[in-house]
């Protein structure tokens, strides 16, 4: 992960911003939106309690900021850059920036062309929730990070415990930092702001298609499994029916032959959501990580979306690896 003391000039650094934009574009095709341009800010300005109160809350950049300590590093040999910061359920649309400090907590900037920024999602990797994209910059994700500490600190505080009093000071003075470069507007905190912007505020979106992963796939056209559009569906009833059907070989080749038909007839977006939901729910099975592998970069491709393409594909060779970290070190 990306150490903002260390790092903390190099995020204003032009030169350095410059090369790492560069580099991201180069490597995997998405152009940084000026959102996370104003996160670089932040953490450049950054001083000694706001850096503390991050430490507190065990936020840390990682992914593709930690570029910043040298936007020329590379990988481990046979290791791929588009790898660094990639977990094994992660969708190709997403790219790591931010770990969020328990349960595998991460956000990605999240680009369903593979060009452009569509905002930010996040999910905790170790618990199975849902991927969120409630989040439209990297900021306002932080911010949501920060109003959680607050909710939970709070009640501590007021008992008198010392040791919380002093983390939710630390905690104003980040948050007051925050809010000079986004989301001044939003007067409320801790639980009021948690219940105004963050619980269930999920809407229909008619241009996306359910996906098992939750965050929908952005495609028009048929799908086999006649999806419902993303924020419709009853979650748990189409998860169940998407499992059943991935437990049940002869069932499953049948549904990815299919969306194959489909997709040859000049229709790819039931290879894409069948793709993702295999890629999603892969738990380390050859065959379902083959099948995601094959429906996605064929989808992509039909869908003029070549890095995410290329992302599916680099992701399928090294879906096995023991540590999203692949970069060279010393």
């Amino acid at each position: 992960m990306g150490d903002v003391v260390t790092d903390g000039e190099r995020y204003g650094d032009p030169a350095v911003r410059d090369a790492v934009v560069r580099r991201i574009g180069a490597e995997w095709g998405l152009e940084p939106p000026a959102s996370f341009l104003r996160f670089l800010d932040f953490l450049a300005a950054l001083g000694p309690v706001e850096r503390r109160a991050l430490r507190d809350l065990g936020v840390a950049p990682c992914g593709v900021t930690d570029l910043f300590a040298d936007p020329d590093a590379l990988p481990r040999d046979g290791l791929d850059i588009r790898m660094h910061g990639r977990y094994y359920r992660d969708p190709p649309e997403f790219l790591t920036f931010l770990h969020g400090g328990s349960d595998g907590l991460h956000f990605g900037l999240w680009s369903d062309d593979g060009r452009t920024c569509a905002g930010v999602a996040s999910y905790w990797t170790n618990d199975g929730d849902d991927v969120e994209r409630r989040h439209r910059t990297p900021l306002e994700a932080l911010r949501g990070r920060v109003e959680a500490a607050q909710r939970d600190l709070a009640a501590y505080a007021a008992d008198g415990e010392e040791a919380e009093t002093a983390r939710l000071a630390d905690l104003g003075a980040l948050r007051g930092l925050l809010l000079g470069f986004e989301t001044a507007e939003r007067t409320e905190t801790g639980l009021a702001y948690a219940q105004t912007y963050e619980y269930g505020h999920g809407a229909v979106d008619a241009d996306r298609v359910t996906t098992l992963d939750g965050a929908g796939a952005l495609v028009t056209g048929a799908t086999a499994l006649d999806r419902p559009p993303h924020g419709a569906a009853d979650a748990y009833r189409f998860g169940t029916f998407v499992e059943e059907l991935f437990d049940d070989p002869a069932a499953l080749r049948k549904a990815r032959e299919e969306a194959l038909r489909w997709a040859a007839a000049g229709d790819p977006a039931e290879a894409l959501a069948l793709g993702r939901d295999l890629h999603w729910a892969s738990y380390g099975e050859p065959e379902r990580e083959a099948y995601a592998a094959e429906l996605l970069a064929l989808a992509y491709r039909a869908l003029d979306r070549p890095a995410l393409a290329g992302i599916a594909e680099a992701h399928h060779r090294h879906r096995s690896l023991p540590s999203v970290d692949v970069l060279r070190r010393g």
